[in-house]
C-alpha cells in the first residue's frame, strides 16, 4: 500500500511539473511574441524569429502530443504571420537582399524548417484538421520562394521581354524592290 501511495504521488508531481512546465513555455512564448511585436529593427526582427519559430515549433508539439489540434493550427498560423511581417519588412528597408543579405539568410532558413514542421504536423493529424494547416503551408513555401528569388535573382539578367525585331531574309520578300519603288 505505501508504494502504491508513493508512486501516485511521483505521478501526480510529475503531472504538476508538466504543467508548470507547460504554463512557462506559453509565459516565454507571449514574452518572445512581444518582443518581436516591438521591435522596429527588421533586421532584428527577422533574427528574433529564428527564436520565437522554435518556441512556436515547441509549443505546437506540445499541443499535438496534448491532442489540442486547434491550438496547433493557431501557433502555426500566427508563426506564418510572424514571417510575414518579417519579410514585410524586410522588403521596405532592404530591398536588394543580394547585397545585403542580412536578415533575408536567417528568415528563408527559418521559413524552410517551419515548411518541414507544417509537413511533420499535416501527415499525422486526421484529415478534417489538414485544409487549414495546408494553407498555411502553401504561404509558407510561397514566402520561401520569394525570400529565394530575392537573395539569389541575379539583377544583371535582363528581365523577359518582348524581342526585338530579326531581320528579314530575302526569301521572305519576292525578288527586287518593292512595288512603290518601280
Amino acid at each position: 500500500m505505501m508504494v502504491r501511495r508513493v508512486s501516485c504521488g511521483m505521478w501526480l508531481g510529475a503531472a504538476m511539473m508538466c504543467c508548470v512546465a507547460g504554463a512557462a513555455a506559453v509565459d516565454k512564448l507571449g514574452e518572445m511574441q512581444a518582443r518581436f511585436d516591438h521591435e522596429k529593427n527588421p533586421v532584428r526582427r527577422a533574427k528574433l524569429l529564428e527564436k520565437l519559430g522554435d518556441a512556436e515549433f515547441d509549443e505546437a508539439r506540445r499541443a499535438f502530443k496534448a491532442n489540442d489540434l486547434s491550438t496547433v493550427g493557431m501557433v502555426l498560423e500566427k508563426y506564418r504571420d510572424n514571417v510575414r511581417v518579417a519579410l514585410e519588412g524586410l522588403k521596405k528597408k532592404h530591398t536588394d537582399a543580394q547585397k545585403d543579405s542580412n536578415g533575408y539568410r536567417q528568415l528563408e532558413i527559418h521559413v524552410r524548417r517551419g515548411i518541414r514542421e507544417a509537413d511533420e504536423i499535416i501527415v499525422r493529424v486526421p484529415e478534417e484538421y489538414q485544409p487549414p494547416l495546408q494553407i498555411v503551408r502553401r504561404d509558407l513555401d510561397v514566402m520561401d520562394r520569394e525570400l529565394i528569388h530575392m537573395l539569389f535573382l541575379h539583377h544583371d539578367e535582363v528581365p523577359a521581354g518582348p524581342k526585338p525585331p530579326e531581320a528579314t531574309t530575302s526569301s521572305e520578300h519576292p525578288a527586287g524592290p518593292p512595288e512603290d519603288q518601280r
